[in-house]
């Protein structure tokens, strides 16, 4: 009897799943199809990510003030507000504000501390610093009409050769050519040794392609999925509430991402470091 009973119970949950899974294809063609003939379904993504200057004309050069020079300098503002007008006061019972960015420095700091060590403490303000430019320009990015600068592989290539070019510096004059032994994998048989040094070298180089890219991909495929539902939503209409769920749904995962590829930025930055503190294997 309680096989029977069991058996009944699991095919009334799949029957409610296609029912269900029915209903809203039903209501996605019922969509597509309810759109009026005199409307036109044109949707451009990438148009968001375009650099146009701020004061007119087409021609950008190196010296031109464009949108990302803009949002560039109110995610600089963003990040002064919060941690120096915020922390500015030193109340015993901190206000809001004081509290986020209290929160925000205990985070990092923890984080520097726990992956790379005490030692690595000296490059807080850096990490710090690269911590909050990209969290606040993610977020801003969400904001309507505005422009992610981290979705452009210009701003994030740049921050990742920083990276690079820091912790490489800092392992050669720390460690001199002891910092060789970061490609030579002690623990390997001898023979494989050197195939594994040319992999650890190619890897090590690759670094700031992944840690850009990954940065700037994750973000313009998430802009690029919001506005293709927008578009959708532009041109159903009446019956526009499908896009617009699936616009919250998306952006509210956004705003998760947007944190999360900050903090894997940050923690890969912080991982580097250590390679560069204690370059041995």
């Amino acid at each position: 009897m309680a096989n029977d009973s069991g058996t009944r119970q699991n095919d009334t949950n799949m029957i409610g799943k296609i029912a269900l899974g029915a209903a809203v294809v039903i209501v996605l063609l019922a969509s597509f199809l309810a759109v009026p003939e005199n409307r036109e379904l044109a949707i451009h993504p990438m148009d968001q990510f375009v650099v146009k200057p701020l004061f007119g004309g087409d021609e950008v050069s190196w010296y031109t003030p464009t949108n990302v020079t803009l949002w560039m300098a109110v995610t600089v503002l963003g990040v002064i507000l919060l941690l120096v007008t915020g922390t500015r006061g030193r109340n015993v019972v901190p206000t809001r504000h004081q509290s986020i960015a209290e929160l925000a420095y205990g985070f990092v700091h923890k984080m520097v501390e726990d992956v790379a060590g005490r030692e690595a403490l000296r490059f807080f303000p850096y990490i710090m610093t690269l911590f909050m430019f990209i969290l606040t320009a993610n977020m801003l990015g969400l904001l309507p009409m505005s422009f992610t600068l981290t979705s452009h592989i210009a701003v994030t290539a740049v921050l990742a050769l920083a990276v690079f070019l820091t912790v490489t510096i800092t392992g050669f004059v720390l460690n001199g050519t002891k910092f060789l032994e970061l490609f030579w994998v002690k623990s390997a048989p001898l023979a494989l040794r050197p195939i594994l040094a040319v992999i650890e070298v190619i890897s090590y180089f690759v670094r700031p392609v992944s840690h850009s890219i990954r940065l700037a991909g994750n973000l313009m495929a998430g802009h690029a999925v919001i506005k293709v539902f927008a578009g959708f939503a532009a041109a159903l209409g009446a019956v526009s509430f499908v896009p617009i769920l699936a616009i919250t749904a998306i952006y509210a995962l956004e705003l998760l991402v947007a944190f999360i590829q900050a903090y894997v930025f940050t923690i890969l930055t912080c991982v580097y470091l250590k390679d560069a503190l204690h370059p041995s294997h």
